[in-house]
């Protein structure tokens, strides 16, 4: 094991004075020729934006239905692995990434790679700006433009048939996780007139007042939920402890179809085309609630 490290890290250094200088004459001559992805929100912005010619490689996520609307464009990208050595083999001149992998962006960094994070949207607002940022950078503001009109039109067509007056309503996930305000599915139910209940935590068992969301007991739902209760990718069956909270008999009776929506959470990690697909499902969603 430490041979292969040693190995490793010999690699990495024996390759940095090529792609160091390669990477700076890159730069200097206009738009990233090669950018690779090491985050899944980047994945499907680049997708979207980026030209085909452009796309080096793409987080190991982007090929997963579960987390990605862009599975069908991704599939034909080279992949990473979670290392500093599968991104170096690229050659990139542009590597986008997250707030995690701290250790490898500084690596990357260090050997003259250019690294940009995309950070994680909370709201619309973030979104479109986004949009913007990362189409210029990547030599396509017009792109980017027209990604943020489309952001813009989603919102509209989702505000346009919210519920009036507002109903109350709560993300719930696996095991009871509540998502906060602050979270991006908490905007986008907001946009379409659901909002969460006015209440602070009530001990153990009641809605938790954290910006980023808490834990609800199944018992306060039953007897004190919200009018509408929106569930993130719920299991058919009750396989678990985590999907027995959510699949419950007594839950999934107080909260019929005409009380409940199924949000897939892929709709709700990232901005970009993920969120404008998002917009427009629950925009069909509130409709059958009416």
């Amino acid at each position: 094991m430490i041979k292969k490290t040693i190995f490793a890290a010999m690699l990495v250094l024996a390759m940095f004075a090529v792609f160091c200088g390669s990477a700076q004459v890159a730069q200097a001559n206009g738009p990233p020729r090669r950018i690779v992805s090491f985050n899944l929100c980047a994945d499907q912005l680049l997708l979207a934006l980026a030209d085909p010619g452009q796309i080096a490689g793409l987080s190991p996520y982007a090929v997963n239905p579960v987390l990605s609307v862009m599975t069908g464009k991704a599939a034909s990208f080279p992949r990473l692995d979670w290392d500093a050595e599968s991104v170096v083999n690229l050659a990139p001149d542009l590597v986008l990434g997250g707030p995690s992998h701290r250790p490898i962006h500084a690596m990357l960094s260090a050997m003259g790679i250019r690294v940009v994070d995309v950070d994680l949207i909370r709201n619309l607002a973030d979104a479109r700006r986004q949009a913007r940022e990362l189409g210029a950078l990547i030599g396509h503001p017009d792109r980017g433009e027209a990604l943020a009109r489309q952001l813009e039109e989603a919102e509209a067509r989702l505000a346009a048939v919210a519920m009036k007056p507002p109903l109350t309503a709560l993300v719930i996930q696996r095991e009871g996780y509540r998502e906060g305000p602050a979270s991006l599915a908490s905007g986008m139910l907001s946009i379409a007139g659901l909002r969460a209940p006015d209440r602070g935590s009530s001990g153990a068992g009641g809605f938790m007042s954290a910006e980023q969301g808490g834990f609800v007991s199944l018992e306060h739902l039953l007897t004190d939920g919200p009018d509408v209760l929106v569930l993130q990718d719920p299991p058919s069956e009750a396989r678990d402890q985590g999907a027995l909270f959510i699949t419950h008999p007594a839950l999934l009776a107080r909260y019929g179809a005409n009380r409940r929506i199924d949000l897939p959470e892929r709709y709700t990690l990232c901005g970009g085309p993920p969120l404008v697909q998002g917009l427009d499902y629950l925009a069909t969603a509130i409709k059958a609630l009416k």
